[in-house]
């Protein structure tokens, strides 16, 4: 059925929750087709493999551990196809994309309207679009000595990601862990240095949840006063886990590959709102689709207050042209593209901490990708 605009998205399949390593980004040259521990392997024969040659994409790191995962199933199939996924930021993918030096890139935010404007240069006859491949829940991580459950709301946090509360006994993160032995810590917050679809994500749900504390406009750019930063989301994380008082934001398979402890939210339901695949799918259940025609750009809703819906959450998107991808990178694009929106393909990421698209969404998606041209 084709979905029209402003069409409610029902919400994503539950996958469970495993620990996933960093996953090494393999080649379609090996010979291993069973998919790294956190991963699922593909049956044999039911990857239709199609073109030759090196396929380059880059951009979320939000998908990395999902990436790794698909492109060595890919690989145990398609011999001739070389895949390399640079998980570079998604600010950084659509730029690299947007000069024509790859196939696909990743984005956790949709492309704006200039950006879809400037992808005509690159896309001959056609123009960019959205095409949505994952989602799940952005954890918010923190090390914080003696602390193993943590409640903070989104006033609290856009305070804290401001540099306006900056000890972890501050009487505002007391009143939400009436229980809790919070010691006189400095507060270490962490944010991305890359242009982060991440943070965008992060930054519209503060200031939808909690304007009055957080005054900036939500953008892939940090826009917040103080705190330090680091590079991806593996960087962002690796801080967290190695320093004391830190905390910050990142896709919640990095949290549960480091074993780092994840902040619940208050959002006004009954109880606070654990980071888990099963709630940020109650919370993506309530996203409308906003893209026209072929584009399936989503808009999410995060100030839900819906019992057991996580309202930090994003959707990593594949960009590709709609018309006029390179010739010799189109046939293996659709078809890497094809596998990774396929029940299969999809079913992969339930180990990883992702959450598989609905059955609506992947159909339309597998439709508009056997169209690109």
């Amino acid at each position: 059925m084709k979905l029209q605009r402003k069409n409610r998205v029902r919400a994503l399949a539950v996958g469970a929750l495993a620990v996933s390593g960093a996953l090494a980004l393999t080649a379609c040259g090996s010979d291993d087709t069973s998919a790294s521990p956190g991963g699922t392997a593909a049956k044999p024969g039911s990857i239709k493999c199609d073109g030759k040659g090196k396929l380059l994409a880059s951009g979320s790191s939000a998908q990395k551990n999902a990436m790794d995962v698909w492109v060595q199933n890919y690989s145990g199939a398609c011999k001739d196809t070389e895949i390399n996924y640079q998980p570079t930021g998604s600010g950084a993918g659509i730029t690299t994309f947007l000069q024509g030096q790859t196939a696909f890139a990743g984005s956790d935010s949709a492309l704006k309207p200039d950006e879809v404007a400037k992808s005509k240069k690159i896309c001959k006859g056609g123009q960019a679009v959205n095409l949505p491949m994952v989602g799940g829940p952005i954890a918010v991580g923190y090390n914080v000595p003696g602390v193993d459950d943590l409640v903070l709301d989104a006033a609290t946090l856009g305070k804290i990601f401001d540099s306006e509360i900056t000890n972890w006994n501050d009487p505002a993160i007391k009143k939400l862990n009436p229980g809790a032995k919070l010691p006189d810590l400095k507060i270490q917050a962490f944010h991305r240095s890359d242009d982060s679809g991440t943070t965008d994500n992060f930054t519209k749900y503060l200031k939808g949840a909690a304007p009055a504390s957080w005054k900036h406009e939500p953008a892939k750019t940090w826009e917040g006063k103080g705190g330090q930063a680091a590079s991806g989301s593996a960087g962002v994380s690796s801080q967290v886990k190695q320093t004391s008082g830190a905390i910050s934001y990142f896709e919640l398979s990095y949290a549960t590959a480091s074993k780092i402890p994840t902040a619940k939210l208050n959002t006004g339901a009954k109880a606070p709102v654990e980071a888990t695949v099963d709630n940020a799918s109650k919370a993506i259940g309530e996203a409308e689709q906003v893209g026209k025609g072929d584009d399936l750009a989503l808009e999410l809703n995060y100030t839900s207050k819906a019992e057991g819906a996580y309202p930090i959450t994003l959707v990593t998107y594949e960009i590709a042209c709609d018309k006029g991808n390179k010739a010799e990178t189109l046939p293996a694009t659709k078809s890497f593209l094809t596998y990774v929106s396929s029940k299969e393909g999809q079913t992969a990421l339930k180990e990883l901490g992702y959450a598989p698209l609905p059955t609506e969404i992947a159909d339309k998606v597998r439709k508009t990708v056997k169209t690109l041209s």
